[in-house]
């Protein structure tokens, strides 16, 4: 079977880090990427930083520079700092190198799609495994904080989708039909052993705080039931649209490799 590379994608929820992980189970030559780790084409979880800032970042936490330098990839002028893998108990460590992601509204439209399409148009890789690298990340920074219109995104993914061609890969997007009852099961999933809910309240404050949410005043469940199905609606245009050719809709939970 000839290699190709696999993009992971779906809603919160889907069972995108499971199937990942089947899918490395299966082809165990492959290389996997998961949020957080350096990838040659996403950079979810990690710090976008020029030389002068990661000196000042050294500068600023001289008892973790061995794991700081580590963890520090460089990709021309800047260095990727895959924080979230740094254990430390330095107080608000994390939270500070929040700010240099190119998500969340730290970089303004034109300079984020350039990240993107620059990576993208480097990326010549094969036999990948990617976890949520093509829509969700970059698609919830579009939506949230750039306030960019669905027609804008859809320009965006026309430009990336002809970076991409002939290039090999495909889309695996695990659907979810009954959004409502995905995150009801996530919220017991990711609570901690008292039951105390993790994931859910800060899920909610990511929607609610954002520019969009505010503007569209999308609060508690309701407001976030609202923007995933928005995003859904969204993402599987894209896949019928553009990506037609490259992508397989599964449903999600549910689904087997077999089935691609």
């Amino acid at each position: 079977m000839k290699k190709t590379n696999y993009f992971i994608e779906g809603l919160q929820g889907a069972g995108k880090s499971t199937f990942v992980q089947k899918l490395s189970d299966k082809f165990q030559d492959y290389q996997v990427f998961r949020e957080g780790d350096y990838s040659p084409v996403e950079l979810a979880w990690c710090a976008y930083v020029t030389s002068g800032q990661y000196d000042n970042i050294l500068a600023r936490y001289p008892v973790i520079e061995a794991q700081l330098r580590e963890k520090t990839i460089t990709e021309g002028s800047h260095k990727i700092i895959c924080y979230t893998q740094i254990l430390t108990d330095l107080p608000n460590f994390h939270k500070a190198m929040e700010a240099y992601e190119i998500y969340n509204g730290n970089l303004e439209k034109a300079s984020f799609e350039s990240v993107i399409y620059e990576r993208y148009e480097k990326w010549n890789g094969i036999g990948q495994i990617f976890e949520c690298s093509i829509f969700q990340n970059i698609i919830e920074n579009q939506i949230l904080y750039l306030m960019m219109t669905d027609e804008e995104i859809f320009d965006f993914y026309k430009n990336l989708n002809n970076i991409l061609a002939g290039k090999s890969y495909h889309i695996i997007y695990l659907d979810v039909e009954d959004i409502a009852g995905t995150i009801d099961v996530i919220r017991k999933e990711r609570s901690d052993e008292n039951g105390k809910e993790m994931w859910f309240p800060l899920m909610m404050r990511y929607v609610e705080n954002a520019p969009y949410g505010k503007a569209h005043q999308l609060t508690g469940l309701e407001g976030l039931l609202a923007h995933l199905a928005h995003r859904r609606t969204l993402e599987r245009r894209l896949l019928k649209e553009l990506f037609k050719e490259n992508s397989t809709v599964l449903k999600s939970k549910d689904c087997s490799v077999e089935e691609i």
